[in-house]
């Protein structure tokens, strides 16, 4: 169970920010005891490996904070985040982390990199959806916002997915319960707007000149 919640955490954290889980992952492979990847995956912990995701993540990062080129950059996030998704959940489904010491072996291969992509693509549709309202309803100034906080639920996710994997349930439910809430604030405001629509026309009061 824990491996499956690691390996979701990093999934949802790739459909946020691609990047980011790749990151964490590596890092704490190469540096640290709380997660040793499979051989196979070891090159996630590569010197030039983590340059490379490093230097995306820097462009990511920058992009998704300018509006109209947020939209372009999830537009390639699409195909790329369901991607990293796929390979954070890969990499991890064999791993021995903090929590799993002893992890499962055998497991294929297929199963948890579909798993990953599905998870990352859902969460991408999401932000995708979200993002291009919240750009019109303020003019674009609640871009870097919205993807800041993005970026650092990203982070979170990814360490507590690898840390504390239970924790991930918790951040699904806040996950969801905020697109549930925003969703239904939409709605209500859709509401609200046709029936002043419908009303508007039987206002026969005039103001004095």
């Amino acid at each position: 169970m824990f491996e499956a919640l690691t390996g979701s955490g990093l999934a949802a954290a790739a459909g946020l920010n691609a990047y980011i889980p790749l990151v964490v992952v590596g890092l704490l492979s190469r540096y640290t005891d709380w997660i040793t990847l499979p051989s196979e995956w070891q090159w996630l912990g590569n010197s030039w490996v983590l340059l490379i995701l490093g230097v995306l993540l820097a462009v990511d990062v920058v992009a998704d904070k300018v509006p109209v080129v947020d939209h372009v950059n999830d537009i390639l996030g699409t195909v790329v985040r369901p991607a990293a998704g796929g390979l954070a959940f890969g990499a991890t489904a064999n791993a021995a982390t903090v929590t799993v010491p002893d992890p499962s072996q055998g497991q294929p291969t297929w199963a948890p990199l579909l798993a990953g992509a599905v998870i990352a693509l859902v969460v991408h549709g999401i932000k995708a959806t979200v993002r291009p309202v919240a750009n019109v309803a303020t003019a674009g100034v609640a871009a870097p916002v919205v993807s800041t906080g993005e970026d650092l639920t990203s982070v979170a996710m990814s360490l507590v997915a690898i840390v504390l994997p239970i924790l991930v349930l918790v951040l699904f439910a806040v996950l969801t319960g905020g697109v549930v809430w925003w969703l239904w604030r939409r709605r209500s405001r859709r509401r609200a707007l046709h029936r002043d629509g419908q009303t508007a026309p039987h206002d026969t009061t005039r103001t004095p000149l």
